[in-house]
């Protein structure tokens, strides 16, 4: 009886853990409200701990009903540890930048840097921001990395885009003629670049119990840095950089992702543009 009330306390956990996960998935962009979602799959969940807890069980004493119902208080307290904890902390400079210019005079997304040894991750960083941008920006004609890169291959500048690459490494800056030349072929006034200051993600136990891990803290940090150039000056339009922190107990092996930390982190940003 005891292990069927384990049984039953880890199947609820498990699809506590599904519902949270489906929750996230219809955060971003889904007509549903989240709280209404959460709470139908919650119900659900209850619905499959008490059918748990009733199978194959003859008429319980009264000391078994209590059994129970401390089964299931302990399961919907683990629940409630499911809730994702974020920690933004942002800093933005308008400079030049003013609101309608993008929608103007279009963005053109470039290839990131990094300086954390991320280096293979520089075009799905470019690929999330644009989607993100395309999404809360409707209005804004959006060239993202890939179809920057083939105007600028097209256009014969290859060499010419490394050499300024070569030179924001030593000095910070793109050089005004050559960034001319990317705004000119791209069809965007302002040129974006991303920086991947810092990436960090791990794991650690939370709850146990006979040698078993039941519970687990999955955490990440990242910090994000985003310029805005103006291609027919030389300078710099707008920049922010935002650091994240972010935890969340599970009862599965999910780790929080680069993907879903950069998917956040760029929805924050972009949301303070003009």
């Amino acid at each position: 009886m005891y292990i069927k009330s384990l049984m039953a306390a880890n199947h609820y956990s498990l699809c506590m853990g599904r519902a949270s996960d489906l929750q996230e998935a219809r955060s971003f962009g889904a007509n549903e409200d989240p709280a209404s979602s959460r709470d139908r799959e919650t119900t659900n969940c209850e619905t499959i701990l008490m059918k748990l807890l009733r199978v194959g069980l003859p008429g319980p004493p009264s000391r078994t009903v209590l059994s129970r119902a401390g089964v299931l208080i302990l399961a919907l307290g683990l629940s409630g540890c499911f809730t994702a904890q974020i920690f933004p902390t942002s800093q933005e400079r308008d400079i030049s930048l003013r609101s309608g210019d993008l929608a103007a005079s279009g963005i053109a997304f470039i290839t990131p840097s990094s300086a954390t040894g991320q280096e293979e991750e520089k075009q799905a960083l470019a690929m999330i921001f644009a989607e993100v941008f395309k999404q809360q920006r409707p209005g804004v004609r959006v060239v993202g990395l890939p179809e920057s890169l083939n105007a600028i291959n097209k256009a014969a500048l290859a060499d010419v885009y490394k050499q300024m690459y070569h030179d924001y490494r030593d000095t910070g800056l793109f050089k005004r003629d050559i960034l001319k030349q990317v705004g000119a072929v791209t069809g965007a006034r302002y040129i974006a670049q991303i920086k991947l200051q810092g990436f960090e993600q791990g794991a650690k136990e939370r709850f146990g119990a006979f040698g078993f891990r039941i519970v687990e803290t999955t955490f990440a940090s990242i910090r994000i840095f985003l310029q805005i150039w103006d291609s027919h000056d030389g300078t710099i339009a707008w920049e922010g950089m935002q650091e994240m922190h972010y935890a969340k107990d599970r009862i599965t092996d999910k780790p929080v992702t680069l993907h879903s930390a950069a998917e956040r982190t760029a929805r924050d940003l972009i949301a303070k543009l003009p």
